[in-house]
């Protein structure tokens, strides 16, 4: 197979694994609209290239760990499908990586977007 071949296969492979955490993972759902809604906040409110360098690798961040969450938790699932007390560990230290990945999010956030609207709203 050519060079161009494989990097295609492998592109269609990345989406399909995008289109498989869509559909049956909810947090990386609610994670990308999020994203998307603050996505355009940001265009709206007009950051400069720093704040949008910021907030896209905070964004890509959380949903990163949101996919590797998924993976490890399918993983344990397959290797240890009855409850085992280090196969519960595994995962909900994988969670808690999302959690600190997401507010880290929330506090960039807050720095980025809030020198940007306090002044809209102020009287």
């Amino acid at each position: 197979m050519s060079q161009k071949g494989r990097l295609t296969r492998s592109f269609k492979y990345a989406f399909a694994g995008i289109g498989s955490a869509m559909k049956s993972e909810p947090n990386f759902r609610i994670h990308s609209v999020i994203a998307l809604v603050v996505l355009v906040a940001a265009a709206v409110l007009g950051f400069n290239y720093l704040e949008w360098l910021i907030l896209l690798l905070v964004i890509y961040f959380v949903l990163i760990l949101e996919l590797i969450n998924t993976v490890l938790e399918k993983i344990v699932d397959l290797a240890s499908p009855e409850i085992n007390p280090q196969a519960k560990a595994a995962k909900d230290i994988s969670a808690a990586a999302v959690l600190f990945s997401a507010v880290l999010a929330i506090v960039a956030g807050l720095v980025l977007f809030i020198p940007k609207i306090w002044p809209l709203i102020q009287p």
